[in-house]
């Protein structure tokens, strides 16, 4: 029942985006001695979602209202960046851990939102 509610989905979609995001930022840190390494990065989650709003039938129920379908799970798309050091390597260990900090709040976002909307739905029924 709550997995066809676009809140749940939505929140879904942004923490998976987070934890795929937390994953390729470490494989970047591992490889910081690498050479020849390329560090990667996801596109931003809005990026993603707007990339796939065709597939996820937006529909206005009212003017400037827009919902995601609930079965559409966003596939975030990997983005190579183009920093060079002499041996080849482009990571930078001070820029993948601000990207790591972004991801976190992009995590902790997609929880409040998960958080508020059940405690919402809890408030509709009457418990607590």
């Amino acid at each position: 029942m709550f997995d066809r509610l676009n809140v749940f989905s939505t929140a879904q979609a942004m923490a998976m985006h987070a934890g795929t995001r937390h994953a390729v930022l470490a494989r970047n840190m591992a490889h910081a001695d690498t050479p020849g390494f390329r560090p990667a990065d996801l596109a931003p989650f809005r990026e993603t979602v707007s990339r796939q709003a065709p597939a996820a039938r937006l529909r206005g129920t009212r003017p400037g209202h827009f919902t995601m379908a609930a079965s559409t799970v966003p596939t975030p798309q990997l983005r190579e960046e183009i920093l060079s050091d002499p041996n080849g390597n482009g990571v930078s260990l001070e820029l993948e851990m601000l990207k790591a900090v972004e991801a976190k709040r992009q995590h902790d976002r997609a929880m409040t939102i998960y958080r508020s909307a059940l405690e919402i739905m809890r408030q509709s029924i009457g418990r607590r």
